[in-house]
């Protein structure tokens, strides 16, 4: 699912029009990148936790050359599901007729 089908979708079960939910999931996401981007977690009880994380500086291959090259430190968004999205993500599947839907 993209950002287009959740904007379809939401608007679908709520009523709001596309627009109005586009705003508010515009609003949402930015806000939650503001929250991690100053070093704060975001968490939703059951759907998990954003949160920035530091990678120390390390030592890399250039896969064309094989050198060796510095790869600097840096802090990098994070995310962990909670067990309410674990637990559906792993609940067993209702066998459906007819062909499945493919992967992409």
């Amino acid at each position: 699912m993209n950002k287009t089908e959740m904007i379809d979708a939401v608007a679908k079960v709520t009523g709001v029009t596309k627009a109005d939910v586009a705003k508010v999931i515009n609003a949402y996401t930015d806000e939650i990148v503001k929250a991690v981007a100053a070093g704060d977690d975001y968490v939703t009880v059951g759907f998990g936790k954003f949160y920035q994380s530091e990678r120390q500086a390390r030592t890399g291959r250039n896969p064309s050359t094989g050198a060796e090259i510095k790869i600097p430190a840096a802090k990098v968004p994070k995310f962990s599901a909670g067990k309410a999205f674990k637990d559906a993500v792993n609940a067993p599947k209702k066998a459906t007729k007819g062909a499945r839907k493919a992967k992409k």
